[in-house]
């Protein structure tokens, strides 16, 4: 087993991530879904500041997937009768995530510290 130093190595290897990177595993970290409903996950949660193109999104899931942070599933049970890729993280993916997560809340704390020592001032 991999030791938890090597495990947060690999999961830094991926740093910084991307926004579309970023929104399309985080969209994941809520359920396995497909594509589309990614794109609208995305375009809700981002008030339409980050727009998934097809071209994008799905060049964006084809590396994530390549990476390992993400791989196809196939839920028991579809909610329609189109023929859908569904997707969800792997392991890997989730560190990621987790990694992402915590390196942008280092980097607001920064920010917030600045901004309160230049409002003092």
């Amino acid at each position: 087993m991999a030791s938890r130093r090597s495990l947060q190595a690999e999961a830094a290897a991926f740093l910084p991530l991307t926004p579309t990177w970023f929104h399309i595993l985080l969209t994941l970290s809520e359920q396995p879904t497909h594509g589309y409903a990614i794109r609208q996950a995305v375009d809700a949660r981002t008030s339409g500041r980050l727009r998934l193109w097809p071209a994008t999104l799905y060049g964006s899931i084809g590396e994530l997937e390549d990476a390992g942070l993400i791989e196809e599933w196939a839920p028991a049970d579809t909610p329609d009768a189109l023929p859908r890729r569904f997707y969800k993280l792997t392991r890997l993916g989730v560190r990621v995530l987790v990694a992402e997560t915590e390196r942008l809340e280092g980097l607001v704390r920064l920010a917030r510290a600045a901004v309160g020592r230049r409002r003092l001032t």
